[in-house]
């Protein structure tokens, strides 16, 4: 059934369509993405310093991984930070009820996805946005995050992460702190990076500071804690 659907999906995107069609088409999706940015720049431009917090949406809350999540939260909300998710399932869940039950900021980009993401319950309803456009949530976690938390997760995860990565090696996004829970999760992705990319100097081996490695919730705590005792919180374009 799903091989079927996907064919159809292929077969109908490569039907022909006149000029006018493409135009019309485009104008409407320009609209479009044009809203999304306003809604998120007007809510979010209102929370104060946030950390935005990356993982799985298939973790279950019976994980290790699900507790770590939850603790980051809600001793980042102690701390005065808000926590940003993907307002999903899973690791995003996770860490929107350690910020719910921490009595701070809980904030849901929620992504429409036709099967498989709907918004969990720990998010302030007045903090919950849906978007359509992958890449306009994505301009969001950078724009209104002081930090980035990435727990054990798949591509979506991946994504999000050298997306951080990127935009601060190329100087488009503030310093701020990458870090990567899970030692034992993240060690083969690492090791892989400085064999290739370093090695055949695809990027340059200072880049790899760029993130931190850490294994419990308390050091991923506290590698922010210790930056933001440092400089002073800024936003980050």
């Amino acid at each position: 059934m799903k091989e079927f659907e996907e064919e159809e999906k292929i077969r109908k995107a490569f039907i022909a369509k006149d000029w006018n069609e493409i135009k019309t088409y485009d104008s409407w999706q320009i609209f479009k993405v044009i809203s999304e940015f306003v809604e998120g720049f007007e809510k979010l431009s209102r929370i104060g310093p946030c950390v935005s917090v990356f993982g799985s949406a298939r973790t279950k809350p019976s994980s290790e991984y699900y507790k770590i999540a939850e603790e980051i939260a809600y001793l980042l909300i102690k701390k005065g930070f808000g926590i940003i998710t993907g307002g999903g399932p899973g690791i995003m869940e996770a860490a929107n009820k350690g910020a719910h039950f921490s009595g701070g900021k809980s904030v849901g980009l929620n992504i429409n996805l036709p099967y498989e993401q709907v918004a969990n319950s720990f998010i302030d309803p007045d903090k919950l946005i849906d978007f359509d456009n992958f890449f306009v949530r994505k301009v969001m976690f950078m724009k209104y995050s002081q930090g980035y938390v990435v727990l054990p997760g798949g591509f979506g995860t991946l994504d999000e992460l050298f997306e951080a990565i990127t935009l601060i090696q190329t100087h488009k996004l503030v310093h701020f702190p990458i870090i990567l829970v899970v030692k034992d999760y993240w060690t083969g992705l690492i090791d892989w990076i400085e064999e290739k990319l370093v090695k055949e100097k695809n990027i340059r081996s200072d880049d790899m500071k760029i993130f931190t490695l850490v294994d419990t919730s308390e050091e991923a705590v506290k590698n922010i804690e210790e930056f933001y005792t440092k400089y002073a919180l800024k936003p980050n374009f």
